[in-house]
């Protein structure tokens, strides 16, 4: 079978608020279910960026819908519920997909592996999390905790679920692992970089360009309407300041970096590395993207974006699912025939700032060529809709630098990665 060519046409998606579980209405989305928010960015999609290009909702052949907290009022009745919202006729399916923090990028997947096969022509993928209303801490979401019990039969000792399902210590391991090669102050540089830079370009109106302003409220005021049209979590930041934050990992002592005393003779505490400054906030917040067969896109007069070169996924010990991105990344490169050398650009999702500089070690990858108009840390990361932004993203930046070749990347909860390689056709 000829594997047909895959154009991203265009990518929108919506300020990221500043999630407030405890405090929901200092979130400026707090007032809005996570499917209203991700079916209004769709609506305006339609209205705003894709009519002009001749595209109508009718057209669709397959939406898709990523979700790492697919519970209570995120539950999407395997995707259709956000398509009746965004009043889409009935007859375009869809699909629910959890890849966690990947759940976007992996339903861009699917729309992708269709159109290359030539069961769809016109793909349509969303992503939404909203961490105020539905938080990763819920009453909806409950492990099944046998796997630690010795006497279950569902008893499981070569995964440690406790640090697999809790991120920050998937983080905190992925440094004690990679003992010598970063210390906090890089973990923490490289936060003061996202937030810095993030603030930078909004100045300069960048994100204006993907970003679609939708109605919320006035943080504390859900009375008072306030258009939303930045993300929310961005600030001026210094390593000073960010130093200071409070450390919310617990260190594992590994025996390989001489255990306790070992791991505070280095750090200077018995305390993790781990903090607000090195991670990225709890958000809400919606994405979405058009994809089309590139000579269907021909016949319409369309220019893409960005080419789809390549798509890649692996699997990690979960306990450090940071890992993920690196064979995610490999797998996507070998299958376009490329190296990271070739790359000029990436977007890799700052979840935790470790996890970016561990992808970056791994590769070699210069900091010049990573997350250059600011990163996660700042942007913000509502999960299952991250992997939309960061292709997205890429793609606008190679078409601003004239650049070649992007991938952006991301890992996942549960110890997964996924990766998609992007090209400028301009370049």
């Amino acid at each position: 079978m000829e594997m047909k060519e895959v154009w991203l046409i265009d990518y929108a998606r919506t300020a990221f608020s500043r999630s407030r579980p405890k405090e929901p209405e200092r979130d400026v989305f707090g007032e809005i279910r996570g499917d209203e928010l991700l079916a209004t960015l769709i609506m305006k999609f339609f209205d705003e960026k894709l009519a002009n290009k001749g595209i109508k909702k009718e057209e669709i052949d397959e939406f898709t819908v990523g979700t790492a907290m697919g519970v209570y009022e995120a539950w999407t009745y395997g995707g259709r519920l956000p398509l009746f919202l965004a009043d889409f006729p009935a007859h375009v399916p869809a699909l629910f997909v959890d890849r966690q923090c990947g759940s976007a990028g992996s339903g861009t997947h699917v729309g992708i592996m269709e159109i290359m096969t030539g069961h769809s022509k016109i793909c349509l993928a969303g992503g939404v999390e909203h961490m105020t209303r539905i938080p990763m801490q819920n009453d909806w979401i409950r492990p099944n905790l046998a796997m630690i019990n010795k006497k279950s039969d569902w008893y499981r000792p070569q995964y440690d679920l406790m640090t697999t399902i809790n991120m920050i210590q998937t983080a905190q391991k992925l440094y004690e692992e990679e003992m010598p090669a970063f210390t906090k102050e890089d973990l923490d540089k490289f936060g003061v970089r996202a937030h810095n830079l993030t603030v930078e370009n909004q100045e300069k109106g960048w994100f204006k360009g993907e970003i679609i302003p939708i109605e919320g409220h006035v943080e504390g005021n859900v009375e008072e309407p306030l258009m939303v049209d930045k993300d929310m979590a961005a600030r001026k930041s210094t390593l000073d300041r960010v130093a200071q934050l409070p450390r919310l990992s617990k260190p594992f002592y590994l025996e390989k970096n001489g255990g306790r005393q070992g791991y505070i003779d280095r750090e200077g505490t018995k305390d993790g590395v781990i903090t607000p400054g090195n991670s990225s906030p709890l958000n809400a917040g919606a994405t979405t993207c058009l994809m089309m067969e590139a000579e269907e896109a021909k016949k319409r007069g369309l220019e893409p974006l960005a080419r789809i070169v390549s798509i890649g996924w692996a699997a990690v010990d979960p306990s450090v699912m940071g890992r993920g991105p690196v064979p995610a990344t490999q797998k996507a490169l070998e299958y376009a025939g490329l190296t990271a050398d070739d790359i000029d650009y990436w977007e890799i999702n700052e979840a935790f700032t470790i996890v970016t500089l561990n992808c970056m070690k791994a590769f070699n990858i210069p900091e010049e060529k990573v997350n250059v108009m600011g990163g996660s840390t700042a942007i913000g990361h509502p999960l299952g809709a991250t992997m939309i932004r960061l292709p997205g993203t890429v793609a606008r930046i190679l078409k601003d630098k004239k650049a070649k070749y992007g991938v952006a990347n991301a890992c996942c909860g549960g110890g997964q990665g996924v990766a998609t390689v992007l090209e400028n056709l301009d370049a």
